[in-house]
């Protein structure tokens, strides 16, 4: 007779004892919340890189996460939740194809679009970027199911495996997450259906721009400085080969304000992520690397006027009578390095939620601010007829 794989032996055993129910779930339906510093029989939860403070709470059927970051004004923390939830999972079947673990939470935000991230791992993980997904939250007014399943997780019996759960970087101000539920089981992959939730995959890589149908360059591009708030900054240049280079320039106090008409797109999908396109004219910035410091944020305009024309708007006419930090989404898509060569290209990723909010007319636009001391300018518009313009690449489904 020949032998059973072991690793076989237990997978049957799982498939016939779990039913599909979760191994391991918190509906947070109790008096009180359980907390253990040690994660061990409860959940912990700090903050680190900036100054931001939270709690953790138990409510009515579900959880909230507080977080203060109003001391943070570098917007650089993250709030995190945390739970080793080893005992209550089999880990046997991960020793053999198709398992996998399943990570999933029923969540609503206090302020929108905002994304939080999921995110598993062992006693053992050197690489905390893998097994982590980001998730796009629309709005307010809802309870949003989202999920991350892993892929090739290693992990066996005796491991400790903890569940996260993290806010990153949402701004200067106060927020909320409440929990409904938190649950991480052992799947089978191939009859355990698709995640849930629009994933927003951290830093992915850059693609070939090649691969994109759309290149649509910037329909207005301007500057906004909070020293000078009523002044306009169209006409910023600087001297090349004696002629007048008009640029767009990112410092302390100068934010970048990009729009573009995507009237043709309205009611099309974004397929994918997309690309920001910017050609350097110089940089400035420490030589030695700084974490958090020396790049540019790229973030959402999500309110203020939204038909700013460049040779006329000011950071106040830009606001209509709103605080900056409500006109430019608080958290941003995404941080980059800007490539220090002259005429050289720099490519920032563009989610897919935030393309389709600027096709649905959601997004207004695209602003770029400092992260920490830099001054990088770029050729704006006027330059060349257009040729080195600020550029949006994407794709759209058939």
């Amino acid at each position: 007779m020949k032998r059973i794989a072991p690793f076989l032996i237990a997978a049957l055993i799982f498939v016939l004892s779990s039913r599909g129910s979760a191994q391991f779930r918190d509906d947070f339906d109790g008096p009180s919340l359980r907390l253990d510093p040690a994660a061990k029989k409860g959940w912990t939860f700090f903050t680190g890189d900036g100054s931001a403070v939270m709690d953790f709470r138990q409510g009515e059927g579900f959880a909230s996460i507080l977080v203060d970051a109003t001391k943070d004004q570098r917007n650089i923390w993250w709030a995190l939740i945390k739970r080793d939830v080893s005992s209550a999972l089999d880990l046997s079947p991960l020793a053999g194809p198709g398992y996998e673990l399943r990570i999933e939470a029923r969540i609503r935000v206090s302020h929108a679009p905002r994304r939080v991230n999921l995110h598993l791992n062992t006693q053992k993980t050197s690489d905390f970027h893998s097994h982590l997904m980001e998730f796009d939250i629309p709005d307010t007014v809802g309870w949003h199911t989202i999920s991350m399943t892993t892929r090739d997780f290693e992990a066996e019996p005796g491991d400790i495996v903890n569940g996260q759960m993290a806010l990153m970087d949402w701004g200067p101000g106060k927020y909320c997450v409440d929990v409904d539920y938190f649950k991480v089981d052992v799947v089978n992959v191939a009859t355990a259906g698709p995640d849930q939730g629009v994933q927003v995959p951290y830093h992915p890589p850059i693609p070939d721009s090649g691969t994109f149908a759309h290149k649509v360059p910037v329909a207005q591009d301007s500057m906004i400085d909070r020293q000078y708030p009523e002044m306009n900054f169209n006409d910023w240049v600087a001297e090349e080969a004696g002629e007048p280079a008009v640029l767009l320039t990112v410092s302390g106090t100068q934010v970048v304000i990009l729009r573009w008409d995507l009237g043709a797109f309205v009611g099309m999908k974004a397929a994918g992520s997309g690309l920001l396109e910017l050609t350097t004219y110089s940089v400035e910035r420490p030589a030695a690397e700084i974490k958090d410091f020396g790049q540019v944020r790229l973030v959402e305009i999500l309110g203020g006027d939204p038909e700013w024309q460049q040779a006329e708007v000011t950071l106040t006419s830009l606001c209509q009578g709103k605080p900056l930090d409500d006109v430019l989404n608080g958290q941003m898509i995404i941080d980059s390095e800007i490539s220090p060569i002259p005429s050289s290209r720099t490519l920032i990723t563009v989610s897919q939620p935030v393309l389709q909010r600027l096709f649905d007319g959601k997004t207004l636009g695209l602003a770029i601010r400092p992260l920490g001391a830099i001054a990088a300018s770029f050729y704006a518009l006027e330059n060349d007829g257009g040729k080195h313009a600020v550029r949006l690449l994407f794709n759209v489904k058939e």
